[in-house]
């Protein structure tokens, strides 16, 4: 009988290829061969599950969104209630959940590597422009939620402007990922997460 293969296995192991090929050589050199290459499948067998760059790209970029997505939720589950904490440690668990943004580790480096070179890319292929803004929107909505919860478990200075430090943290984590990915020389991971803590700590409310 003929090998049963997993088709849905078989295209996120193409996607893991192309992962690999966008943190290597960036996304520029992720053609079809290129990634049927670095799959170990002909050519063929790559377009047997997509049929052109495009949908690679863009399932690659949903799997992607998804894949940070649920760690993401995880982590957000794993906090429960933090009423009743002391607002130091309160704040430290939003920074080691914003941590999951940030190129800190190779696996998160390999990550961040790529939603940058898909982000970038969008600016001039409009088919993925809908999955970038997506990724933008959900990174704002996230920052949003975490400063909610620090507002209402008494974690931040009373009446700072939500919506405006929502933009201000976005930013930061925007700055640190891109500069970390870029110029690991110049920004390291101890650096990325001493910044965003020192952000998180000038939130609080004073003491003394």
């Amino acid at each position: 009988m003929p090998k049963q293969v997993d088709r849905e296995a078989r295209r996120r192991d193409v996607v893991d290829a192309l992962f690999r090929v966008v943190v290597r050589d960036g996304i520029q050199r992720a053609s079809l061969r290129t990634v049927a290459d670095e799959a170990r499948l002909n050519i063929g067998s790559v377009r047997h599950y997509f049929v052109d760059q495009e949908e690679l790209m863009r399932f690659a970029m949903r799997s992607m969104l998804d894949r940070v997505g649920a760690r993401l939720q995880r982590r957000v589950e794993e906090l429960g209630d933090l009423s009743g904490l002391p607002a130091p440690r309160i704040r430290r668990c939003a920074v080691e959940l914003l941590c999951e943004l940030l190129p800190l580790d190779d696996s998160r480096r390999a990550e961040v590597t790529v939603l940058i070179d898909f982000s970038t890319a969008a600016r001039t292929h409009p088919a993925l422009d809908d999955l970038a803004r997506e990724t933008a929107t959900a990174t704002r909505s996230l920052v949003h939620r975490i400063l909610a919860r620090l507002d209402t478990a008494g974690g931040l200075r009373p009446s700072l402007a939500l919506d405006t430090e929502t933009e201000r943290l976005t930013s930061l984590l925007d700055g640190l990922a891109f500069t970390a990915v870029l110029r690991p020389d110049v920004l390291d991971a101890r650096t990325c997460a001493t910044v965003l803590r020192a952000h998180i700590d000038d939130l609080g409310p004073a003491t003394g």
